[in-house]
């Protein structure tokens, strides 16, 4: 699923449940730009998904039309299938990767806290593989009973790989634990086909 029907999906679902949103409360939600917000708006109005009516001078209704309520059912099918289909993917080639990067050592820790971790501890539970610890970039909460530590911190941690636990492009985060000392040796991702050395391009690529 690319990325602009990723974001009519999560809009229509927040119309759907909140008629009355506005646009700020959509951006921050969405993690995108008001006005960028503001665009895919006006072009789910423009395709007949979206009706918008003005009920003051501050304030609009948003509601789904018909067509609008199929596109949505549609986009939901795509999701779960592409879901289903990232996680069988990602399951197969994790397996792969750390039965050769830990077939000596058993100490693996995870950068992220999300659906994609938990896959991961899922993964290495069943591998008899230990979860030393979880990292992001803050460093604050717990996640499965273990604190979450800032990566900054990962020098002090005893551990072999590094699994970046995320659904997205990991080109950023890549980047992040280079920068706090963590060797590609020991980076691996979620992606077939993208061994650190691809990873690392692709960051500097972004730069």
């Amino acid at each position: 699923m690319d990325v602009e029907s990723r974001r009519d999906l999560q809009l229509l679902e927040a119309l759907e449940h909140e008629a009355t949103i506005t646009q700020r409360t959509l951006s921050g939600r969405l993690g995108i730009a008001l006005g960028l917000t503001n665009l895919y708006l006006k072009r789910l109005i423009r395709k007949g998904y979206v009706k918008c009516v003005t009920v003051s001078p501050n304030r609009l209704v948003y509601s789904l039309t018909p067509k609008g309520m199929a596109r949505k059912a549609r986009l939901t099918y795509e999701f779960m299938k592409y879901s289903l289909d990232f996680y069988r993917d990602a399951r197969l080639h994790l397996r792969r990767s750390l039965a050769v990067a830990v077939a000596t050592q058993k100490r693996v820790a995870i950068f992220g806290t999300g659906d994609a971790a938990e896959l991961v501890y899922l993964l290495l539970k069943d591998m008899g593989l230990e979860l030393v610890a979880v990292f992001d970039a803050a460093g604050q909460g717990t996640f499965l009973g273990l604190p979450i530590r800032p990566v900054a911190e990962q020098a002090a941690v005893d551990y072999d790989v590094l699994v970046i636990a995320a659904l997205e492009r990991p080109a950023g985060t890549a980047k992040l634990l280079r920068q706090v000392g963590v060797p590609d040796s020991k980076i691996v991702t979620l992606r077939p086909g993208a061994p650190p050395a691809a990873v690392a391009a692709e960051a500097g690529a972004a730069l």
